[in-house]
């Protein structure tokens, strides 16, 4: 075990504590994770026990649950995080044309970027990412009217390719205004081309429609511990549209906690819902790539081991994860467990029907017997059960 490491749980072969400093980068390669479990084998669980357990480091933590948010909120709220949830009835608000100062400041740090390289280009690049997920059969020609409508846009409020100050010269010690979507389409509207008029078109319900969710300035603040992104009420046509924004919000944190020589955890349950869209899978791809350079850490939960080797691409996210939990498998999946991490039958028989929290744990060329068994009598634990049964106990309690 590493004396400055994180309590993984307890090895089931000896009865040893397994304590692991995953950013120790002389020993792993990275501190990717990916985390696979059936239903019901504690993977939310597992998720929320390691964000805790990095809390006393100098981590920032972010958690982002497509369709388990509401469960995390009582956790979150009780440790003095910050709960956010983004959905239609919410007042939270975050707006995906935002540039924020520390992305100006940094782009040297980003791969492949030079001092001469604008920002701007950078933003509007993710941004098409967003785009072709709004409106998937755009053509080149509509692809280079919406590029050109969106450098206009931050051009109206004093952001170009030369001038990357983000300080409005008219107010000292604030920020210039940012464009959101009602500004681009508006920009839109007023040219002649009928492809402009047909994106404008495609996007006018998330400007004016019941879609419009995002079609706001960004109101709420990403400073604190340990954050949670709901996006649980944004429907099926949001849904992937918020995990997309929210990781865009969590990229642009990373780079601002290497400044300030912090490390950045990043929590991603229901994995497979961003590896189902050829946009948001190579979005994904890039993190597990480029997130260890500048002190960030993905963690991806999903059931199936097949959802990261959908293709090629997305196969380098499960070759980039350093650390693999295995808790109770499919029977589908063992077999390709054992096939990809060289894993012996005695070894399976860890993660063959097992109980919730136990699996293996692979890391660099260990692999490891665990449990991460929890008191259940703890009031963190009548907290953080994702049980519906116990969920509802522990109300009954509360409110008696």
């Amino acid at each position: 075990s590493d004396k400055d490491g994180i309590m993984i749980g307890v090895n089931k072969a000896n009865s040893s504590l397994v304590i692991i400093d995953i950013f120790n980068s002389l020993k792993y390669k990275n501190a990717n994770i990916a985390i696979f479990g059936t239903s019901g084998s504690g993977k939310t669980f597992l998720m929320q026990l390691m964000a805790l357990r990095m809390r006393q480091k100098n981590i920032q933590v972010f958690i982002i649950a497509p369709d388990k948010g509401h469960e995390f909120a009582r956790a979150c709220n009780n440790i003095g995080g910050e709960f956010i949830q983004i959905s239609p009835s919410s007042s939270n608000c975050i707006n995906i044309m935002e540039i924020r100062p520390t992305d100006m400041e940094t782009r040297d740090l980003l791969d492949g970027y030079t001092s001469e390289r604008s920002e701007l280009a950078s933003k509007i690049q993710s941004l098409h990412i967003f785009f072709s997920l709004l409106i998937p059969d755009m053509s080149h020609e509509e692809k280079q009217l919406l590029d050109g409508a969106m450098v206009t846009c931050y051009q109206e409020k004093g952001i170009t390719h030369d001038n990357l100050s983000l300080t409005d010269p008219e107010h000292p010690g604030k920020y210039k205004k940012m464009p959101i979507l009602g500004d681009l389409y508006d920009c839109l509207r007023e040219q002649k081309e009928r492809q402009a008029q047909r994106i404008a078109t495609a996007l006018e319900i998330y400007v004016n429609g019941s879609l419009r969710v995002f079609n706001h300035q960004t109101n709420v603040e990403l400073d604190n511990r340990i954050i949670c992104f709901d996006i649980k009420e944004l429907g099926k046509q949001l849904k992937k549209l918020g995990m997309l924004i929210v990781q865009d919000q969590v990229w642009n944190r990373v780079t601002i906690n290497r400044n300030s020589k912090k490390n950045t955890r990043y929590y991603i349950d229901e994995f497979h819902l961003l590896l189902k869209e050829e946009q948001t899978a190579a979005y994904s791809v890039e993190i597990w790539k480029r997130f260890r350079k500048w002190g960030g850490v993905p963690t991806g939960i999903t059931q199936n081991i097949k959802d990261l080797l959908a293709s090629r691409e997305i196969e380098n996210i499960f070759e980039n994860s350093d650390f693999i939990y295995m808790l109770n498998q499919a029977s589908g999946d063992r077999q390709i467990l054992a096939k990809q991490l060289n894993i012996s039958p005695f070894q399976l028989s860890y993660v063959t029907n097992s109980n919730e929290g136990e699996g293996l744990l692979f890391y660099g060329n260990t692999i490891i017997p665990f449990k991460d068994k929890f008191d259940t009598s703890l009031k963190l634990y009548s907290l953080m059960t994702t049980k519906p049964n116990e969920m509802g106990k522990y109300k009954e309690k509360k409110e008696a």
